[in-house]
């Protein structure tokens, strides 16, 4: 009961032609696949950003627990 069959693929692969019809296929896997490559971009867009915000995270981390330590 874990994994889907091969049947089971065809059974939504008929069920989307049906909905969506043959000739809005195309432009939904476009839609998506613009949606995919635009979040990606944003993604590593992001990461120097952090990166440059907040330097040294395990420096400031290991302060903590010292600080704390000491108080302890």
């Amino acid at each position: 009961m874990g994994s889907f069959s091969i049947w089971h693929w065809i059974i939504v692969l008929v069920v989307v032609i049906l909905v969506f019809g043959t000739k809005k296929l195309p432009s939904l896997g476009q839609d998506l696949g613009n949606a995919l490559r635009g979040f990606k971009k944003a993604m590593s867009d992001e990461e120097p950003q952090k990166l440059a915000a907040d330097p040294k995270p395990d420096a400031d981390a290991k302060a903590k627990t010292e600080s704390k330590d000491r108080v302890s």
